[in-house]
């Protein structure tokens, strides 16, 4: 239906013919003369409607027509205007594909503040909000571009089960769903299948795809079911991984920075390419810190809300939390050789904000049954996983991010049902 979208419009001569289709975001009436103002998913169009030019009644239906009704506009450009756009579009027919009902559930482009609550139970219209729509390209751009990365490095994209026999990582936050005559769960990662890839001769894999926990979180930080980009790489430390951590986020704010320069605009959101390498600190080094500073920790606990926000006022930008206490980790990192107390696992972190973690994992299969079972763990349960270390699995390392997380700290989002389409949390299953 259209030849060209609103922001191609400046690039065309003036009288040039085009079709623009969208949504009525406003009309202006000033009597004789009308101003519409058309919006698609790249900007917005002035229309100028003239009485003499269209008729009374084709004038005065065009008129009449509710805002965010979804028209057509045939015309053709007009750059010798006065318009704070640069041009206009004189219309020789203007196509009403759907005309929306009034009142609308909420405004556009209105300056009334909404609750979060009535912008998602109204999604389909809060989404058409130039600020919302520019968070989700940009959202996009991150996932094109950490996707570019890893296809230039050699990695493969895979596609693992989402719905499991076993836990992923022990512990109780999985979902139960009824699968025939058994019970299984939905998956919390990837995590068993991408190291089963190793073993398989892949040597690096990707995926993009959602996860879930059964977490009973209500912050503005969780989601129960959220999109993992995880890794895996063969022959690799945690060292490597990092790297590798590092070049992918780098070029995903690259890649932002060329692509979504009207979408920072719009948000009014600076994003500024990191140095590297980031800085890499020692768990220990930390635990000392904040110990030193009042906040009392003890060698084997998570950083509390408290501790990271004085850590953050330290490290600002991207920074590595290395050599992490065994007993916080899940079962599958492996130990450091110089003091099996500490494990060869890191978290990156943006200031006092998580964004991932990883490790190089553990792949030596008496090892690995024993921090299994260290771990409260039936190592019957994770036979199928298991067996892919007992005939060849080469050291490997990997990590997982979390999409909306990542996206919600480079915008500067207070809340990271901000940066998702449709939010899966303690309370909303709808829509």
């Amino acid at each position: 239906m259209r030849t060209h979208f609103t922001n191609q419009l400046n690039e065309l001569p003036d009288g040039f013919n085009v079709t623009i289709c969208g949504w009525v975001q406003d009309i202006r009436n000033l009597g004789n003369i009308s101003f519409l103002i058309l919006r698609d998913r790249e900007g917005i169009a002035q229309v100028t409607l003239i009485k003499k030019e269209m008729g009374e009644d084709y004038y005065k239906k065009i008129n009449g027509l509710n805002r965010e009704s979804v028209i057509c506009v045939n015309g053709k450009i007009n750059k010798k205007t006065q318009s704070k756009l640069g041009l206009e579009i004189i219309p020789t027919k203007i196509d009403v594909l759907n005309e929306a009902e009034t009142p609308l559930p909420m405004g556009i482009i209105d300056k009334v503040s909404v609750d979060i609550e009535t912008r998602l139970n109204n999604r389909f219209i809060d989404l058409r909000k130039p600020e919302v729509f520019s968070l989700f390209r940009i959202e996009s751009s991150i996932s094109k571009g950490i996707r570019e990365t890893l296809e230039n490095e050699g990695f493969i994209e895979i596609h693992t089960p989402k719905i499991i026999a076993t836990a992923t990582e022990g512990g109780t936050n999985l979902f139960k769903v009824k699968y025939f005559e058994n019970d299984a769960y939905l998956v919390q990662s990837p995590q068993l299948y991408k190291q089963i890839m190793m073993a398989a001769g892949f040597e690096r894999v990707f995926e993009i795809a959602p996860a879930f926990r059964a977490e009973e979180h209500n912050t503005n930080r969780h989601l129960n079911e959220f999109v993992s980009i995880d890794i895996e790489m063969s022959f690799s430390t945690d060292d490597d991984a990092m790297n590798m951590l590092e070049k992918v986020i780098y070029n995903a704010i690259e890649k932002i920075k060329k692509d979504n320069v009207r979408d920072l605009k719009i948000l009014n959101v600076e994003i500024n390419l990191p140095e590297r390498p980031f800085p890499r600190v020692k768990y220990d080094e930390l635990l000392d810190y904040v110990n030193s500073k009042g906040i009392e920790m003890k060698f084997g606990e998570d950083f509390s809300s408290e501790a990271l926000t004085l850590i953050g006022e330290k490290y600002k930008g991207f920074f590595f939390i290395t050599r992490w206490p065994m007993e916080a980790r899940a079962f599958y990192v492996m130990p450091c050789e110089d003091d099996p107390r500490y494990g060869r696992a890191f978290d990156l972190q943006f200031g006092e904000r998580e964004i991932t973690s990883g490790a190089q994992r553990n792949h030596i299969y008496s090892s690995l049954k024993e921090n299994i079972i260290k771990k409260g763990l039936n190592p019957e349960d994770f036979k199928f996983y298991l067996d892919a270390f007992r005939y060849g699995m080469p050291p490997h390392a990997g990590w997982a991010i979390g999409l909306e997380r990542f996206t919600m700290i480079l915008t500067n989002s207070k809340n990271i049902r901000e940066v998702t389409l449709f939010p899966r949390d303690r309370r909303r299953i709808i829509p």
